[in-house]
């Protein structure tokens, strides 16, 4: 019995390029995506690595996207490689050049934190992720949104600053949802429950 596609497929719709399944095309490894997060480009997932910007490796700091998340073309990631000081009398990165300027290294460079984004989360067109942001499971983010702090589960925000416009359930069925993990299942379970999953009615979803 078929039990979902394998998350080791590279584009699971046949004939469809520009969806990928966007853990098959990650190279570098401060960057961690989980199982069937897809991601949409006409150029090709190939391209997904360039949309996560000042990723430099001396600073140290990882992207880490959840299991069953969706990623709209033009998403993009902004890491803490394009910090600058803004308590200095300059913001101007003097030190990267070198040539008798490394001196002017401050203590340390601005750095928030990893990036995450949790699982079943819509990310929409063109919208940006600013550094250390935490974005909680189940969310959504509105198209050209800019996300420059934490998006609580389940919350739907949109705007710049990205701002909650309602939440897509109610407390007690978030907690809910938060405590079956339904994305945690294995495919067998999921396979059987996908209808529920796609529904409705949680207590479905529950049931076993």
């Amino acid at each position: 019995m078929a039990q979902g596609p394998s998350p080791s497929t590279r584009h699971p719709i046949t004939g469809v390029e520009r969806v990928a399944f966007l853990k098959n095309f990650i190279t570098r490894p401060t960057i961690e995506v989980g199982d069937y997060t897809y991601y949409d480009d006409p150029d090709g997932a190939e391209q997904f690595e360039r949309n996560v910007l000042y990723h430099f490796d001396f600073n140290g700091d990882r992207l880490v996207i959840g299991k069953f998340c969706s990623i709209a073309t033009g998403a993009r990631f902004l890491m803490n490689g394009g910090n600058h000081h803004t308590t200095t009398m300059s913001s101007y990165p003097f030190s990267i050049f070198g040539n008798g300027w490394e001196e002017a290294t401050p203590d340390g460079w601005p750095n928030r934190g990893d990036t995450r984004v949790g699982n079943d989360v819509w990310i929409g067109f063109g919208a940006t992720i600013m550094p250390g942001a935490t974005i909680g499971d189940g969310a959504v983010i509105g198209s050209l949104s800019v996300v420059a702090g934490d998006v609580p589960p389940y919350a739907i925000v949109a705007g710049n600053p990205a701002r909650v416009i309602r939440n897509r359930f109610d407390d007690a069925t978030i907690a809910r949802l938060l405590a079956l993990r339904w994305w945690d299942w294995d495919a067998a379970r999921i396979t059987r429950k996908v209808k529920a999953i796609a529904g409705a009615d949680i207590a479905e979803l529950e049931k076993d």
